[in-house]
């Protein structure tokens, strides 16, 4: 793994199983957000209050290569890998920490926006070190 790469264990819950008894596509896109609050949240060393928050998801794709049952022991790799003038692009990937397959890869694209103008805003420096760093 690189430095910039964020890693955090993903809890399997029953509800999260389809009939196939695999985790659900639908809710690995949970699974996905979940990757990317603890990701902000170590970044920016803080909580996130998501009603405040200016980074919105505005695109986001997924190629499941493996299946995912509720035993498995799963931890979700997030990374940004592009950074633009108002926009950030994520790669991640449900990985099984026994393992190290990689199960389902996420691209997803967010963008900094202001809520009151309904408008994008321009990344900050600081948010720009910041998103290199970690």
């Amino acid at each position: 793994m690189k430095d910039t790469v964020f890693s955090c264990p993903i809890q399997i819950r029953m509800s999260d199983l389809d009939p196939f008894d695999h985790v659900n596509n639908g809710a690995q896109c949970n699974l996905f957000d979940y990757g990317r609050s603890s990701y902000f949240e170590h970044l920016f060393g803080t909580e996130i209050d998501w009603m405040t928050f200016d980074y919105v998801l505005v695109h986001i794709d997924m190629d499941f290569a493996l299946p995912i049952r509720i035993h498995d022991d799963m931890v979700c790799e997030t990374e940004i890998t592009e950074i633009g003038r108002s926009s950030v692009r994520m790669t991640q990937r449900l990985c099984n920490g026994a393992t190290g397959g990689v199960h389902t890869t996420c691209h997803a694209v967010l963008v900094r926006f202001d809520r009151q103008k309904l408008c994008a805003l321009e990344i900050p420096e600081n948010h720009r070190s910041m998103f290199n760093s970690k």
